[in-house]
């Protein structure tokens, strides 16, 4: 992982039976659900809640994610989601997760969002004072 300033949020987690295959790891897919959670704890940390924004009309989406897998997790295994600001672009935002057991990396994820004007679904940029939150937030 890297040398990266302090998180944003640190979410806890433990891993819950039926996230596991048949194999007895957690199934790939909800390593990104587990970024989503914690984007959500990300937004809450900065501006309150997700109601906040989409109060005002405007919304994040989901425009690209990168996962990448370090180490298999298990049923009951403790992990530790934190969220960081990767980069805030002129319409869009791009947040960094790295999933821990302990201290060992298991899984990083990269999303990459759009924001949306919650009528139109179309890109807009965030309002300046957001754009100022998630900058003071880096």
């Amino acid at each position: 992982m890297t040398d990266a300033p302090e998180p944003i949020v640190r979410m806890p987690l433990r891993v819950r039976f039926h996230e596991c295959d048949p194999q007895g790891v957690v199934f790939n897919a909800h390593y990104l659900a587990y970024a989503d959670m914690a984007s959500f704890e990300y937004l809450k940390a900065l501006f309150g809640s997700h109601a906040k924004l989409t109060e005002r009309g405007i919304d994040l989406v989901v425009a690209e994610s990168n996962v990448r897998y370090l180490a298999a997790c298990h049923f009951d295994d403790e992990l530790i989601v934190a969220a960081f600001t990767q980069r805030i672009g002129n319409t869009s935002l791009t947040l960094r997760f790295e999933i821990r057991r302990g201290t060992e990396p298991v899984t990083e994820v990269t999303n990459r969002y759009a924001w949306v004007d919650t009528r139109t679904l179309r890109p807009t940029p965030p309002p300046d004072d957001v754009r100022e939150s998630l900058t003071r937030g880096r």
